[in-house]
Order: structure tokens, then C-alpha cells, then sequence
């Protein structure tokens, strides 16, 4: 039987998801396991969450940045592969940090990743991201500069290597509205990139991810302007993704982007929860799935990102498969 649709989740616990397709038309995957780093790798976007992950990092125990390992990011980067990830030392916020690997070698999946640094940045944080532009590279990430005033807003800086940091760290984005601050924090958080027509559009998670009210807000710019100008920033009014109460889908965010197998589709990649806060508590955490569904764009040029589906909708396979 030939299967032509899938239904959500692609992994039923994997929070704060990272898919990327590579060269080679295979997908790598990691989410957040708290203790170790792992990596999912298929022939498919689909396929990802059939397939056995692969743990590739386990700090020492002993060592700094070993406690609390976050939203693992793979990257390729001036012919290297890296993975930045957030963690801590166990303490508060203000021991977090982005930290990155680098391969050594060609297989993420099978060489030796090596600890190369914990990224310069001018205040704690997490959820490091990089940007290249014009020939040059840029880190963004979620900082605790103006804590504990609000939690978190977007920074970002400019790159002398992929693990170190020149210059001010500019706030590019902070938590100023109310659908920014819902769940007890003012948050904006998990920077990631879209590009399209000259544009360059920073997607972001805001307010606290337990609550229901998490979702996913947006700011552009063009990529001709100086993306460490604050000013030449537009932020978008209100979220761009949100809940889904009818298809009982709540908080969805931190997300990541990809392409289908032939290229053509855009896809969405973002975890949620299946309940409401009312019916369970979730300020301690909790499981939380990865979903993946096709977005489009709007006749204004700006992604469409539409609303989440409820898990037990069948979506058509990612064209290609």
C-alpha cells in the first residue's frame, strides 16, 4: 500500500524542534533532551520520527555547561558542521549559555564532535541562532539583559568565527505587548530565519511556554539594510501562529523551517501540547510533540503561516516523497 498522507506528531515528546534538509536531499533532526544531544537522520521529512536517534554529545558531568542542554541547532558553516545548543551549570539563568560544537570530520551522525566554546555574549541566555548576510555572519539569541524587568528578548551581534562574537550585543526584538507576556513572563525567544524577495523575516516564540498563549511572533527587514539596526526592524502586530483550541492544540512554537524533498513546498516545524493549562498543569514542564505542516506566502510577499492542525488530520506527504 502506497501511503500518500501523514499525520501529526512526527515524534509524540520533542520539544523545541530543528529540522534541516541537506545536499544530499536527506533530513537531520534534534530536539531538546535535557542531558545529551542526540540527531535523527532520514531520506525523508516524514520519516524522521520512525528512525533511531543518535546520541553525538554527553558532557562531563563535572565540567561547565553540563546541566539543562536545550534546543540543539544544527548548522553548516564555511565548510564545517556545528551544533548550538543552550545549558547551564545546574544554577539560575544567569549561568546559561549558547554553547557550540564542531565536527570533526564529514558524518554528523558517526565523527567526533569536539567542545569548542561557549559563545561571548554580552549577557546570559539561550537559544542561539546564526545568520548569513552579505558576506558576513550574524549570531542571534535570547538574552536576560533587561532581567528580571522581563524575561528574555532578541539579540544579536556580529561574528568574527562561528563561535565567537565582536562588537555590542543590539536588542532587536523585547516583549512589549500583551500576547508577549502571557503565562507569568515577558518572553521572546527562538530565533529563526526566513528569506524571501529581499527580505529577511525573524520568526520568534513569545510569552511563557507553558502557557496556552505561547505562539509565534514576527519582525522583517530587508536584506540590503544593516540587520544590527535596531531601527530597520518592523515588527509584525500580534502573533503569526497561535493556538488552536478548536483542533485542540495549544502553545505552539519554538519552531524551525524546512523544504520538501523537491524544493517546492515551505514547511513549519514547531512543537505544541494536545491539552489546555486548564486541564493540566504545566508550569514544571512537560511533553511537549514536534509538528510539521506546509505554509504559503501572501500576495504581500510575508509567510503565511495559517493555523495548527489537530493531530488526527491527514496532511498530504511533503511533495517528493
Amino acid at each position: 500500500m502506497i501511503r500518500n498522507s501523514f499525520s501529526n506528531p512526527i515524534l509524540q515528546n520533542g520539544a523545541d524542534p530543528w529540522i534541516t534538509k541537506q545536499k544530499d536531499g536527506s533530513y537531520y533532526m534534534t530536539v531538546t533532551l535535557g542531558s545529551r544531544i542526540a540527531l535523527w537522520h532520514s531520506k525523508t521529512m516524514t520519516g524522521l520520527g520512525s528512525v533511531s536517534p543518535k546520541t553525538v554529545w554527553i558532557p562531563d558531568a563535572a565540567g561547565p555547561y553540563s546541566y539543562n542542554l536545550w534546543a540543539p541547532e544544527l548548522h553548516y558553516i564555511e565548510d564545517h558542521w556545528y551544533i548550538y545548543y543552550t545549558a547551564n551549570d545546574g544554577g539560575g539563568d544567569e549561568t546559561r549559555r549558547v554553547c557550540v560544537l564542531q565536527l570533526n570530520g564529514d558524518d554528523p551522525m558517526n565523527d567526533e564532535w569536539i567542545f569548542k566554546a561557549a559563545v561571548n555574549t554580552e549577557f546570559p541566555g539561550l537559544d542561539g541562532t546564526v545568520l548569513q548576510n552579505r558576506g558576513e555572519l550574524y549570531f542571534f539569541y535570547s538574552g536576560y539583559g533587561h532581567f528580571p524587568d522581563y524575561g528574555s528578548a532578541i539579540y544579536a551581534a556580529r561574528m568574527i568565527n562561528p563561535w565567537t562574537l565582536t562588537g555590542p550585543n543590539v536588542l532587536i526584538s523585547a516583549p512589549t505587548e500583551p500576547w508577549e507576556k502571557q503565562g507569568g513572563m515577558a518572553i521572546n525567544e527562538g530565533p529563526v530565519f526566513l528569506r524571501r524577495n529581499g527580505k529577511i523575516y525573524l520568526v520568534f516564540s513569545a510569552s511563557a511556554t507553558w502557557s496556552d498563549e505561547y505562539c509565534l511572533g514576527m519582525t522583517t527587514i530587508s536584506e540590503s539594510e544593516d540587520l544590527l539596526d535596531a531601527e530597520a526592524w518592523t515588527k509584525h502586530e500580534g502573533p503569526v501562529f497561535a493556538r488552536n483550541p478548536e483542533a485542540g492544540v495549544y502553545a505552539p512554537g519554538h519552531n524551525s523551517f524546512t523544504v520538501s524533498a523537491d524544493g517546492s513546498e515551505d514547511w513549519l516545524v514547531y512543537h505544541a501540547y494536545s491539552y489546555s493549562e486548564a486541564e493540566q498543569d504545566r508550569s514544571a514542564g512537560g511533553p511537549r510533540s514536534t509538528r510539521i505542516q506546509k505554509f504559503g506566502w501572501k500576495e504581500d510577499g510575508t509567510p503565511d503561516f495559517g493555523v495548527p492542525l489537530a493531530t488526527d488530520v491527514n496532511i498530504p506527504l511533503p511533495s517528493g516523497e
